[in-house]
């Protein structure tokens, strides 16, 4: 399993979004400079978050985006289905999957399982806050080298 940048750069997003703040809807031209992803990228990856409900969008004057609740509400295990879509390893365990003819044989099935299982718990253990703190634990003990 790999994360696409789509993913990654999503999970950016909702970290600047949230250091942003409660100070109002946040413009994509300044996500995209601050962040550095192209503007038609960012686009379509805030469409994704904003379909999902995890972000409110407002267009014209004074419009951007801005999460729609607190930083420690948001795991990464939904910002992720939101762009990725299944974090399963396996196209048997996506969530559209046909039912596997082999379900009930398959000797590798139970640990395709416990890897989705766990890729899903890690990164639900992860909110957008613990990221923000980590960025500043990061940057003060870089700050001593």
């Amino acid at each position: 399993m790999m994360i696409s940048t789509r993913g990654r750069y999503a999970i950016r997003v909702m970290i600047d979004l949230a250091e942003q703040g409660s100070a109002g809807y946040t413009r994509l031209k300044d996500i995209s400079e601050r962040q550095d992803i192209s503007l038609k990228y960012l686009e379509s990856i805030t469409t994704a978050l904003s379909k999902s409900g995890l972000i409110d969008g407002v267009h014209g004057k004074g419009g951007g985006y801005r999460l729609n609740r607190p930083a420690q509400e948001y795991r990464l295990t939904e910002i992720l289905h939101a762009t990725e879509g299944s974090l399963a390893p396996v196209a048997c365990l996506g969530c559209d999957a046909k039912p596997c003819e082999r379900t009930q044989i398959c000797r590798t099935l139970p640990m395709w399982k416990n890897l989705y299982e766990t890729v899903n718990n890690f990164f639900d253990s992860y909110t957008i806050a613990d990221l923000m703190k980590n960025a500043q634990d990061f940057e003060y003990l870089s700050a001593g080298l």
